[in-house]
């Protein structure tokens, strides 16, 4: 009997079919151990050592692994061919040599690149040992990635309340997008113009050209900067005389791009199909482990964890056949087609993202996977086979044409492209992030040198047009691009980029609005206070060689521990320098830092810093405990306040609504830390007295004036007097019950607008204005509430929408309405749905990514290592507690000895901060 050992369930049971009788496969279910979330699970001073820990899940997965060798004579460790799936099989068989479950079994390490028969039997052929390059360069990336979190995030909580964590790669990234916006904010528009003619040839065909020169010089695109300089030369063109100057036509060659790499996959998948690149890579894991087919599981796709370009020989020689068969012997290309491997980690260059069998079509594998599955499917296949396809023939025409009016001479220009033949564009063309102006996709009307051209004036439609355009910012990152940034620059791995945005999102330091990445205020703060006190740990160029090395690591070249003690010398000796650095001055750095962001130019064009509020104060960065904000130097005398971002929820100054006719007070509205609110009045303080003075008859009575928030949905730009009176005015009266002549009150609470009989609330529902809801419309949803009492509360009564089983793990994925929001649920887990998901729209793999990040976040807080000790330990603590119990009631002064369960569960527990590192 040989066992062998996998990562997931579903790969299990497939590879079990696939090696029959004689072997027993069984699941890791992933990692089995990881550093506990405490300090001291990486001690530098002591030569860097690692405290792995078992949690109780993974420790049953161990029990039944050894249970299964009690009657074998092989261990093979069969998991992912990949730098994690080599340190896996080395903690299950470091775990199992723990439990002293290893005798005399042979151990053997076996990788396949896909989940089907072939290369799962060839590859129990050509066992091997575990590769102990590779699992120095995971031990080095996770104790960096630890040290990193847990000695910099404490450091944040210290210096920057409301922050939540630092990483290694996750704060260069973050750093990406900041710098981004920067960018954006700094940008200053610069005017320009382009000139178009609309010409045609002697037999009538019209085509456009544009202008590229005058008077013998050539002019760029942002040159013509006037609408003066514009006018000008349209004038000149109006009256010139047209003719072709020359005429090129050149033939060009487009070759294919490479099959996919996971990066490049994922980049694709977000252009091309809206995936975020997690939820790309949970379809692919979905793809490679296969569905069944013909009563057989096979995986559609090879690993899709990979750096590789290339494809293994066999089965370019089946897509080539596949090609001549289905397109034609002319998209053949005369020998088969090898892309230069760009990756320095030879050890990580697997074969590229292909089809496990190019005859099986997008079409056929449609009817086994859901619909998502299959366009991820068809763009990895159409990738593939159009790698080993024909390259693409055109023929790019220029055409330079000569304007003459009187004196001057005008140059434009018309440019074209023609396909002569298709080639692997019949089936695949790259997308691009970008969409930039391809005049050269236009097919050009057959002209000659000298010949002369005329304007083409149609009623309406001048032939000459001169267009103002401003240079626009540089576009924010989408997920793509960042990915494709990140891949440039070294950062990180490919296979980590996916988890890296999605942690960037569940830490709340960047959202995405229309399929890009905004940084918010906190994760801007945070990369700032790193770019000003750490600034070497979030250079691009400092983190990308720290990649080279690890990859020296896997390659052997160089010593794990020594990567380690070279970095933590400077590292702890920054984090020790940044101590004693008082918060007055972490602040100070951020306001220089981050004013082009925090403090804009005004309006009036007064200096940016000025209190609007006093006109004394500066205005600068303050944190609380909810994070940083903007107040005035002149607190507490003064109690401005606002949000970092100007408008983003605040307000930049209090705005003066009008005075309240009855009250003949001001009606404000104000931006405060926690949104945009209505004030009626000023607030007036107590004045502070000293211990033992008494009391001024003569100082003001203390005032809170009266305030209200905005109802959700409602833009402060919307709010005039009269519905800030509204607001301020409310609770209302609707009108009385007609059963018993109570009031019936609409109102805004903690929960959102509402209407309100005796002890009965009902929340209004979309459509409902607590302004105008009417007496029928209040009765109706009070006896709604009444009839349902559970509809709408708040606290486990929805029972949610199901989603579908979790494939790993088993039982339902349900999507519910929740006191804070929309969240996702699976076995005790619970994700806010993040970004612009919504109960509705939400998918099932959408929803394992979020539940998986959460799981991760969990597994690494103390509050979520006490919840899942209490899960798993209740049965435990009940049984000990009931041994405890005396039988009998003990003698009068007396106490009941304890016995020794409940005498250990009875020791204080010393609880340690734990950060949550990356």
């Amino acid at each position: 009997m040989k066992v062998v050992v996998v990562e997931s369930p579903s790969k299990a049971k497939t590879i079990n079919k696939y090696l029959g009788p004689g072997y027993e496969v069984l699941a890791s279910f992933g990692h089995i151990r990881d550093l506990p979330a405490k300090d001291g699970s990486v001690d530098p001073d002591n030569d860097f050592k690692m405290l792995w820990e078992v949690d109780p899940q993974s420790q049953k997965r161990v029990n039944d692994i050894a249970d299964a060798l009690k009657g074998a004579d092989t261990l093979i460790l069969a998991t992912d061919p990949d730098r994690e799936g080599e340190a896996i099989s080395w903690h299950v068989l470091e775990a199992l040599n723990e439990k002293k479950a290893l005798k005399d079994q042979k151990v053997e390490r076996v990788v396949f690149n896909a989940i089907t028969k072939q290369s799962v039997t060839e590859a129990m052929k050509h066992p091997r040992a575990i590769d102990g390059a590779l699992v120095d360069a995971y031990l080095a990336r996770r104790a960096l990635d630890y040290l990193v979190g847990f000695t910099l995030s404490p450091v944040l909580w210290r210096k920057l309340p409301g922050a939540r964590s630092a990483g290694r790669v996750q704060s260069v990234a973050l750093r990406l997008v900041c710098d981004r916006e920067l960018e954006i904010e700094k940008f200053v528009a610069k005017e320009y113009w382009s000139i178009v003619a609309k010409l045609k040839t002697p037999r009538g065909d019209a085509f456009e050209a544009r202008l590229v020169g005058a008077d013998g010089q050539k002019l760029q695109r942002l040159d013509i900067g006037t609408g003066v300089q514009a006018e000008d030369l349209k004038q000149a063109l109006e009256n010139a005389a047209f003719t072709v100057s020359s005429v090129e036509a050149k033939p060009a060659r487009r070759n294919p791009p490479p099959p996919f790499t996971t990066s490049t996959m994922q980049q694709e998948a977000s252009r091309k199909l809206g995936f975020a690149p997690a939820i790309a890579m949970r379809m692919a894991q979905r793809l490679y482990e296969g569905v069944e087919i013909d009563g057989e599981t096979t995986g559609l796709i090879t690993y899709m964890r990979t750096d590789g370009i290339d494809i293994a020989p066999e089965a370019i020689t089946d897509i080539r056949a596949m090609i001549g068969k289905n397109y034609g012997k002319e998209y053949v290309p005369g020998a088969a087609r090898t892309y230069q491997n760009k990756s320095k980690n030879a050890q990580e260059a697997h074969e590229a993202v292909r089809p496990t069998d190019p005859h099986r079509t997008p079409d056929q594998v449609a009817k086994y996977v859901d619909r998502d599955q299959a366009r991820l499917y068809e763009l990895i296949w159409n990738r593939a086979v159009a790698s080993q396809m024909e390259s693409a023939e055109l023929e790019r025409t220029t055409v330079d044409i000569a304007a003459k009016a009187g004196s001057r001479v005008i140059d434009l220009r018309a440019t074209g492209q023609v396909v002569k033949f298709d080639g692997f564009l019949t089936l695949y063309q790259e997308g691009q992030d970008e969409t930039p102006e391809d005049e050269e996709s236009k097919r050009l009307p057959a002209m000659s040198q000298d010949e002369t051209l005329t304007k083409v004036d149609e009623p309406g439609a001048p032939a000459i047009v001169a267009e103002q355009h401003f240079t626009e910012p540089p576009p924010r990152f989408s997920e793509a691009a960042l990915v494709k940034r990140m891949e440039e620059l070294g950062i990180g791995r490919p296979s980590t980029y996916a988890s890296i945005l999605q942690v960037l999102q569940d830490r709340g330091y960047v959202r995405i609005d229309k399929k890009r990445l905004i940084p918010e205020d906190k994760g801007r703060v945070v990369v700032g206070f790193l770019e000003s006190f750490f600034k070497r740990y979030v250079e691009y160029d400092f983190t990308a060689s720290l990649e080279e090395q690890l990859d020296r690591v896997s390659n052997n070249e160089i010593n794990w521990k020594k990567v380690l003690e070279d970095f933590w010398g400077d590292f702890i000796g920054a984090v020790n320098e940044i101590k004693e650095v008082r918060i007055t001055q972490v602040l100070d750095a951020l306001n220089d830092l981050l004013e082009p962001h925090i403090f804009p130019a005004r309006a009036d064009g007064g200096a940016v810093r000025q209190c609007p509020q006093c006109g004394n104060g500066q205005l600068s960065l303050k944190v609380g405990r909810f994070g940083a904000f903007i107040g005035c130097s002149n607190y507490p005398e003064c109690r401005f306040t606002r949000q970092m971002t100007p408008g983003a929820g605040g307000q930049q100054a209090t705005k003066v609504l009008g005075v309240d006719p009855v009250t003949n007070l001001e009606v404000t509205l104000r931006g405060g830390r926690f949104g945009t609110y209505l004030q009626l009045g000023e607030e007036i303080k107590a004045p502070k007295r000293k211990k033992g003075e008494k009391k001024d008859p003569d100082a003001p009575e203390p005032v809170k004036p009266k305030r209200a928030s905005l109802p959700k949905g409602v833009a402060p730009e919307d709010i005039d007097l009269d519905k800030a009176l509204a607001l301020l005015a409310l609770p209302r009266e609707v009108g009385k019950s007609p059963e018993d002549n109570e009031p019936i009150l609409a109102g805004v609470g903690r929960f959102g607008p509402y209407v309100k009989h005796g002890k009965v609330y009902a929340s209004l529902e979309e459509g409902d204005d607590v302004l105008t809801v009417g007496l029928n419309r209040a009765m109706h949803l009070i006896a709604d509430k009444i009839a349902n009492p559970k509809k709408g509360r708040r606290f486990g009564a929805d029972p949610g929408k199901a989603l579908g089983d979790h494939p790993d793990k088993g039982g339902p994925i349900v999507v519910k309405n929740g006191r804070f929001g929309p969240y996702v649920s699976h076995n005790g887990i619970n994700a806010t749905l993040t970004g612009d998901k919504t109960p509705e729209t939400v998918t099932l793999d959408e929803a394992i990514v979020l539940l998986d990040a959460r799981a991760a976040m969990m597994g690494n807080s103390p509050k979520g290592r006490r919840a899942a000790g209490r899960k798993q330990g209740a049965g435990k603590k009940a049984a000990a507690t009931l041994a405890a119990k005396p039988k009998k009631p003990a003698a009068s002064g007396t106490k009941p000895k304890k016995t020794a369960a409940a005498a250990a569960n009875s020791k204080p527990v010393r609880r340690t901060k734990v950060a949550a590192a990356e």
